[in-house]
C-alpha cells in the first residue's frame, strides 16, 4: 500500500463520539506528503480521569476548540479517494462513524485498513500495541497517545507491512 491516510483519534470519555483530537498523515507513492493535527471540542463535553491519564488532554484544552464538522471540513479534501489506515481500526472507525452520526453528517463509507490486525498476522511480538509494533517496524514512537504521533507511527507500520 503506497497511497493512504493514517488516522488516529483520542477521545474525552468512553463515548465514541467524544473525539477530542485527530491526527492524520497522508502518504502518496510511499512518502509522507502531509500531516494534520487538531484539537476538537468533544461531544459529550466531559473528560474521564482515565482518558486524561492516557492522553493528557482536559476540558481546558478543548473548550475553545472547533467542533468536529469544522475540523473535518479541513480534512475531507485531503483524504478524498484514499483508504484510511488505523492501528485498531474498530476503535477509530467507530469514533469516526459516531461523530458523523452525532452531527447528522452523511458518512462517506471510507475504506479502512487495520495495522493492528496486519501486525498480528505478520509479526511475532509479545504485544501488538502501537508502540511495540512501531518499534518492530523501525519507528520510535516518542509521544504515544498524541493523535498525530500515533498516526505517524501507524503510517510507518503500514508502509512496512501492508
Amino acid at each position: 500500500m503506497q497511497n493512504f491516510a493514517a488516522i488516529d483519534f483520542e477521545t474525552a470519555n468512553w463515548e465514541r463520539s467524544s473525539v477530542c483530537s485527530v491526527g492524520i498523515v497522508i502518504v502518496r507513492e510511499g512518502k509522507i506528503v502531509d500531516r494534520f493535527y487538531s484539537l476538537i471540542r468533544p461531544v459529550p463535553n466531559y473528560y474521564t480521569a482515565r482518558t486524561t491519564e492516557i492522553h493528557g488532554l482536559t476540558r481546558t484544552d478543548t473548550d475553545n476548540q472547533p467542533k468536529f464538522p469544522e475540523v473535518w471540513a479541513q480534512v475531507a479534501d485531503r483524504i478524498k479517494g484514499l483508504p484510511l489506515v488505523a492501528h485498531n481500526r474498530p476503535f477509530d472507525e467507530s469514533c469516526l462513524k459516531a461523530v458523523f452520526r452525532e452531527y447528522g453528517m452523511e458518512y462517506p463509507d471510507y475504506e479502512f485498513y487495520c495495522t493492528l490486525a496486519a501486525s498480528r498476522r505478520c509479526l511475532k511480538l509479545p504485544s501488538h500495541k502501537l508502540n511495540f509494533t512501531a518499534a518492530a517496524c523501525g519507528y520510535d514512537l516518542e509521544q504515544h497517545h498524541h493523535a498525530l504521533s500515533d498516526a505517524e507511527a501507524c503510517a510507518a507500520i503500514a508502509l512496512k507491512i501492508l
